[in-house]
């Protein structure tokens, strides 16, 4: 973020810019892992579909996955409610992060790690007793191999919820200890897991092996933290004084909000699960291959902006520099929407073509790529609705609101089900996904809105660019589908040209929608080609 200029006038300035550069180094090596852990978690799901395809098997075991996701993603995940709860907590306790962690920051560490294990293995082990039950009411429509087989997938990964609050705990210590990598880093351990297990073991009738490979994924992220926290002076000591203990009960306090926070989207996925298993087997796992291939570039494009724009928009709401929050989320949103709407005509164009060549083999079917390639179209609708609402929840928490958000998402889960029930009767597949992008869409739009109680936004620069791009993007389309047309009259739909293809459309989609672009005068275009040049210019020096 090089538009933020900041000349220091003292030395106490200077502190505090060194102290911002510092965090924005932190945050972008964050977003580099982060893209490091979905290229991994991608090639993890087309290992998966190449053994499981999408049918009955990987229906139970994404199904069944959603409940020890709660737990390892949600909960326990970096940014989850253990992990910032022990954050907020414990870097007010500790005076020296050079120095071993004292007696009382230890004690307190292992009066949170032992109760939040007793809470999570008594919950394993009622998901383990009741896994039937669990799966009847989530795919209440589902067929009794699907129930069984999906409840025996879930017995197996049970473990996962004892794991998943307590690795939270040792995210959070190490974030405080400046130990960014490290957690971060963890989560590539459970995709590499399952990618090693199912590969070596190549043949697995009933997902029992993936299943398997989930659990020691999970584990494998547990023991990766253990080495260093024994070097930061951290040792396990069980103990449970957890009453008239104020500073436990400060954790509680940040705690449970943050997990009905945490829970709502899980309740969305419910909802979803409810619909799909009506479908045609196979169903839920075109819909969750979708979303992942939807969250590959979306994912990666939010995260390398948003991560470092956030500490930007916390430090400028201390501040009350309200003037640079609206410059930078103009112009932050403003990049997300300029590369995101090609993203858009390149997955409406592309779509089917590219889940051919990457996922369909072995498994993997033609009726598989068709219902992906239909989920993922309805999804893709999202992206621009997706950039604003994330990139304005940011503003929201800049301003330690994080209520506002959670009821916006609350109130959608009833909307999502009347859209779902409204939309799945004529379009299958595609309703669920498509309901989807219209919730994203209504979450945005009360956000913005509220955003106003808390500061004036001025939206007028940001919609005159939208309107733009969006004209342009259509005329992108379809200059792209003649080009498109024009390729399957002359050639064959072979693997290399398929290949072939993808990268010629790509080709096609950035010079004409630049060329557009340029000519509409939208300001991105020619940032990102200044800044493209000088760094051409600088590596040729």
């Amino acid at each position: 973020m090089t538009d933020e200029q900041i000349t220091p006038s003292n030395t106490h300035e200077q502190g505090r810019v060194t102290k911002t550069q510092s965090l924005l180094k932190a945050a972008w090596i964050i977003a580099f892992v982060t893209i490091i852990s979905k290229l991994i978690g991608f090639l993890r799901d087309i290992v998966i579909a190449n053994f499981y395809g999408a049918g009955m098997v990987s229906d139970a075991y994404f199904y069944a996955y959603q409940i020890p996701a709660i737990s390892i993603v949600l909960l326990g995940g970096i940014g989850g409610p253990f992990h910032s709860a022990v954050v907020s907590v414990f870097s007010k306790l500790i005076p020296d992060l050079e120095a071993k962690a004292p007696d009382n920051v230890n004690k307190l560490f292992n009066t949170f790690l032992t109760s939040s294990f007793l809470v999570f293995l008594v919950l394993g082990m009622l998901v383990f007793a009741f896994s039937d039950i669990i799966m009847k009411i989530i795919i209440a429509n589902g067929s009794p191999q699907l129930i069984h087989l999906a409840s025996l997938h879930l017995k197996i990964m049970a473990p996962v919820l004892v794991v998943g609050g307590v690795v939270g705990i040792y995210y959070g210590i190490l974030i405080v200890y400046k130990e960014f990598l490290i957690p971060n880093i963890s989560p590539i351990l459970m995709s590499l897991a399952i990618i090693i297990v199912i590969t070596l073991v190549n043949h697995d009738n009933s997902g029992v092996v993936l299943a398997l490979a989930t659990t020691l994924g999970a584990l494998c992220q547990f023991v990766y933290q253990l080495p260093k926290l024994k070097s930061l002076g951290f040792k396990f000591r069980p103990n449970l004084d957890v009453f008239n203990n104020p500073q436990y009960k400060n954790i509680l306090e940040l705690l449970f909000p943050a997990i009905l926070s945490s829970t709502v989207g899980q309740v969305y996925i419910y909802v979803d699960m409810f619909f799909a298993s009506q479908l045609q087997e196979g169903a839920w796992s075109a819909i969750g291959y979708a979303n992942r291939l939807f969250q590959f570039p979306v994912g990666v494009l939010v995260t390398a902006f948003l991560v470092p724009l956030f500490p930007i928009f916390s430090k400028l709401v201390g501040e009350k520099d309200y003037d640079n929050i609206r410059y930078y989320f103009n112009k932050g949103v403003g990049l997300l929407n300029f590369v995101a709407f090609p993203i858009l005509v390149l997955i409406l164009l592309l779509s089917t073509n590219a889940i051919q060549l990457i996922f369909q083999r072995g498994a993997f079917n033609e009726v598989a790529t068709m219902m992906v390639s239909e989920a993922l179209c309805y999804l893709s609708i999202s992206i621009i609705f997706y950039v604003f609402r994330d990139s304005i929840t940011r503003v929201f928490y800049a301003f330690n609101d994080s209520k506002t958000p959670f009821l916006v998402a609350l109130s959608s889960i009833v909307i999502k089900f009347i859209l779902n029930f409204l939309f799945v009767k004529q379009l299958g597949i595609g309703g669920i996904t498509l309901s989807t992008s219209f919730v994203t869409l209504i979450n945005g739009f009360w956000l913005g809105l509220l955003i106003k109680k808390k500061m004036h936004m001025d939206y007028g620069i940001y919609f005159k660019n939208l309107l733009k791009m969006a004209v342009i993007s259509v005329a992108t389309y379809y200059v792209c589908l003649g080009a498109y047309n024009l390729w399957d009259k002359y050639f064959e739909p072979t693997r290399m040209f398929l290949i072939v293809k993808i990268v010629l459309i790509t080709l096609i989609c950035a010079v004409v929608y630049s060329i557009f672009a340029a000519i509409v005068k939208i300001p991105y275009v020619f940032e990102l080609y200044g800044r493209a040049k000088g760094k051409l210019m600088k590596f040729k020096k």
